[in-house]
């Protein structure tokens, strides 16, 4: 049996689209313009760093990063952001979203600049200060996907909350263009200002010293968003459902929010009291309560993220992989060193402006029209399909004047993970755990999909590796190809598909009708947390 909502929430979730909401997006979603820049940048400037401290001019090829060296370059931020991920979202239930939020973002901003002073010139200093520092940027990164999604779910009305968190997410699509844009003018800059030969013409000169700039300021150029929303941050009040639900306190609730939502609010402390002593809704994660009520909508979420990253991750850190396999960006001799991070960068840019970004907002248009449910299934199904497309026919792609069909169905695979899973694994995460488990159980759901990203990110540098070894990278040995990691991601697609059968609609409830926590505890076994899809 329902008990009547709390007055503050009702007023939360019946609230007209305001002024505050798109304020509430903005302060969030520049934090994930920011992950995004850190996360996906390293993968512009990987060859150049391999061309500066790795390159043997006796050699007819330009120097590449090791495997091993390839391998942390491009994942330690993933490891970083799964710890921050589970730290941030279990402290974010114990002290407040409040105050972690800002403690995340003054890592982000540290490390963000530390990664381009990254010390020394000798190849093991810098490759070992570089990666230190991403760790710890990473660290404060996974802080933010819990903490951004639980306080935007916690801010919005019911009937657009979906959108308003998924705006939150689609800035990751910006922050992906900003990247790809940032390198273009930086390596267009110093490419004009700095003439050199091609590495084939002129293998020391192909290497300017000011090249090493060039990956410096990119990483560095991350801090500048973070640290313009730093103030902003530290201005939001806790979101009311964690002040009343979680901290008990009724009338600092009503003061908050009736200063947002520019109403009068009533002290309601003998309602939260009676709804927070509830037997019902005191069980830990770790209880046999959780396991009966959400431990399939977790296992649901958990699953879901961590195949959609494992596809999602490897496409994203190897473009620049798959575009020189089908001869998109020219050969490495034929380019200097700066050119090809200009050429690797306007790849990307091209992607990201077509497809990535498209998608996001698709999802944001239609995630409370269709529901979470359906637009999952049909992300997961069209990256499905373009995978295999891509996959089975793979050498007619890699002909001449086939390349740009091949782009195509490349890009739509990002618009459907974005008009797809990678937003609604994101959305429902915020909405279906109770408001003091639900940062800490979207940060476990997050830390799954960054541990597919690690596998995405690591396994995918090996596999892709060619079966032929006179043409396999140096340092690496033979892999399964191109076209069989396309394959391999196409059937990770799939099993997507299947494990979203867990993951339950949530469209058009309020967060306490979708957790249980005004239901009054009647006969065990009686209560059910979330509409079935």
């Amino acid at each position: 049996m329902a008990r009547e909502q709390l007055g503050v929430l009702t007023a939360l979730d019946a609230a007209k689209t305001q002024w505050y909401h798109f304020t509430a997006i903005v302060i969030a979603g520049m934090g994930f313009f920011t992950d995004a820049y850190d996360l996906f940048c390293i993968s512009l400037v990987t060859k150049l760093l391999g061309r500066i401290y790795y390159t043997d001019i006796t050699s007819p090829k330009p120097g590449t990063l090791p495997p091993n060296i390839a391998a942390a370059v491009n994942g330690v931020a993933l490891c970083g952001t799964l710890t921050g991920q589970l730290f941030f979202g279990w402290l974010g239930d114990k002290l407040g979203r409040k105050k972690v939020y800002g403690m995340t973002l003054a890592v982000m901003v540290i490390c963000s600049v530390a990664s381009g002073l990254s010390f020394s010139k000798s190849a093991t200093s810098v490759i070992s200060t570089l990666c230190f520092f991403r760790f710890w940027l990473g660290f404060g990164i996974g802080g933010d996907y819990p903490l951004s999604a639980t306080i935007m779910s916690e801010y919005a009305n019911k009937k657009t909350r979906g959108a308003f968190i998924a705006a939150v997410f689609a800035m990751q699509g910006f922050g992906i263009l900003a990247g790809g844009i940032v390198a273009l003018a930086v390596s267009s800059a110093f490419d004009h200002a700095f003439k050199a030969p091609t590495y084939a013409a002129d293998r020391a000169a192909s290497l300017p010293p000011q090249a090493d700039y060039v990956w410096r300021i990119i990483l560095m150029f991350g801090a500048v968003p973070a640290g313009l929303t730093y103030y902003s941050r530290m201005k939001m009040p806790e979101t009311a459902r964690y002040t009343a639900l979680v901290a008990k306190n009724a009338k600092q609730a009503a003061h908050d929010m009736s200063k947002v939502l520019n109403v009068d609010l009533e002290d309601e402390q003998e309602k939260v009291n009676e709804i927070t002593e509830d037997s019902a809704n005191k069980f830990g994660l770790f209880s046999r309560q959780f396991l009966a009520r959400h431990g399939l909508h977790l296992l649901g979420t958990t699953s879901t993220w961590f195949l959609l990253d494992i596809a999602f991750y490897s496409q994203n850190l190897f473009q620049k992989d798959i575009f020189t396999a089908i001869n998109w960006i020219p050969p490495a001799a034929t380019m200097n060193a700066i050119h090809e991070v200009y050429r690797i960068a306007r790849a990307q840019t091209l992607i990201a402006l077509l497809s990535t970004v498209p998608g996001y907002w698709f999802t944001v248009a239609f995630i409370d029209r269709m529901g979470r449910f359906k637009i999952q299934m049909m992300g997961f199904f069209f990256m499905t399909v373009f995978m295999f497309a891509l996959a089975i026919p793979y050498h007619h792609w890699t002909l001449k004047g086939n390349h740009i069909w091949f782009v195509v169905m490349y890009a739509l695979t990002f618009f459907f993970a974005n008009f797809g899973p990678n937003a609604t694994t994101f959305v429902v995460p915020a909405e279906i755990f109770p408001a003091r488990l639900r940062s800490t159980c979207h940060g476990i759901s997050a830390a799954a999909g960054k541990a597919g990203a690690i596998v995405g990110a690591f396994g995918f540098l090996y596999a892709a590796q060619s079966k032929d070894p006179a043409k396999v990278d140096k340092g690496y040995s033979t892999g399964i190809g191109v076209r069989n990691s396309l394959i391999v991601l196409g059937c990770i697609n799939f099993l997507g598909m299947v494990f979203t059968l867990l993951v339950p609609e949530s469209k058009g409830q309020s967060l306490e009708e979708l957790t249980g926590e005004n239901e009054e505890e009647v006969s065990a076994g009686t209560r059910t947390a979330v509409n079935p899809v």
